[in-house]
């Protein structure tokens, strides 16, 4: 397989533990070991008698029941752990399509949705959001993408990188349109619980629509990146048995200690949700600000959901800037180069608890330098 380099994990790679402060991350902010165990009295010692050995290669049975309690009409059989995002969604571009297959992806989106599915033969359409609507893609357009060779759909909400949330009506049309097509309709689900509104939250794909495939993991949602538990919910149970036999061919299954303390995430997750979404809507005032004072220098709208947000750059190359900003001001912000975007972006991460100093220490070397 030849697939081309991760391009956004690349630039990471290469200064997200050696610039001194971070602005695109899109992760929120972590928390200890001591400040999870501290939601469940008790679970400290229980957390000393975890089994080393193998776990179960669906994942432990009572994290299943745990995550299953979070749909709606989801049972623990139609939840498959994985360890983090990124493995299930290698695992569906692998198990499910054949070469010469089509796939319509949500787009701009997180490189993993396309890449590597264009890397095993795939034909790719690109559903794009548009910047001038707050990045809304247009339902309208997505019928005109699906050919006779269609195999699924792939969209994510709240969205990576633009913060974009679909309404109810565009969702529900989603859904029909896969629907009268037999299509898969996968949804990234990573960021739900991240609206800044908690009315605007939406269903979870798995729970609506028979052919759905919900994505969702700890990290973007709860600042759990560190434990490497994400999962698949769906009912449809082909797609199910081909993930859980291609996982046999990646990490079999997940560590033990780390599926311990995401029962304790998971069973407390309205309340993370909660804890992350107060600093989000906090910062989110901060970088508004930010904006309106500098108008000339970007394009903004604000989102409703989500760590992150996808300005546009007017004053030139968003790769030059951000190449500038780290090796000048030790800060690292994402060019929207890094999510083959044409035109000058940048993804702005609202969600680390040094977000009011890093986006003042920003702003300075903004006014001293451009």
């Amino acid at each position: 397989m030849q697939i081309r380099p991760f391009e956004l994990e690349r630039y990471f790679a290469r200064h997200e533990f050696s610039a001194k402060y971070l602005l695109g991350s899109s992760d929120p902010e972590a928390m200890s070991i001591a400040e999870l165990l501290a939601f469940e009295p008790g679970s400290e010692e229980a957390l000393k008698q975890v089994w080393l050995g193998y776990t179960e290669s669906l994942g432990d049975p009572a994290l299943r029941r745990d995550i299953a309690a979070l749909y709606e009409s989801v049972t623990p059989e139609q939840i498959l752990l994985f360890t983090g995002a990124e493995e299930p969604i290698f695992a569906f571009m692998h198990a499910v399509f054949q070469p010469g297959d089509h796939f319509v992806v949500h787009f701009p989106g997180y490189q993993s949705h396309y890449s590597v599915a264009e890397s095993r033969g795939i034909e790719v359409s690109y559903w794009h959001g548009d910047p001038v609507h707050n990045w809304a893609p247009d339902p309208a357009e997505l019928p005109k993408l699906i050919k006779h060779n269609t195999r699924a759909i792939l969209i994510c909400t709240p969205h990576n990188p633009t913060g974009y949330l679909f309404e109810r009506e565009s969702w529900n049309r989603v859904i029909e349109i896969a629907r009268q097509r037999g299509l898969y309709l996968f949804c990234d689900e990573v960021y739900r619980g991240s609206e800044h509104n908690v009315a605007d939250r939406l269903p979870q794909m798995a729970d609506h629509y028979e052919k759905g495939i919900s994505l969702n993991c700890l990290s973007k949602n709860c600042g759990l990146a560190g434990l490497r538990t994400g999962w698949i919910a769906t009912k449809d149970r082909q797609v199910y048995d081909q993930l859980a036999t291609f996982k046999d061919y990646l990490t079999i299954c997940n560590c033990a200690p780390g599926e311990y303390l995401a029962g304790i995430a998971v069973r407390n997750i309205d309340r993370i949700f909660e804890m992350q979404r107060q600093r989000l809507v906090r910062h989110l005032e901060l970088l508004a600000a930010f904006f309106t004072r500098h108008e000339t220098r970007f394009s903004w709208q604000r989102p409703r959901a989500g760590t992150v947000t996808f300005p546009g750059w007017l004053g030139g190359s968003a790769l030059e800037l951000c190449d500038r900003l780290v090796a000048e001001a030790g800060i690292m912000l994402i060019p929207g180069t890094f999510f083959d975007m044409p035109g000058e972006y940048l993804r702005f991460g609202y969600g680390r608890a040094n977000f009011a100093e890093v986006l003042e220490r920003f702003e300075n070397w903004l006014n001293r330098s451009c």
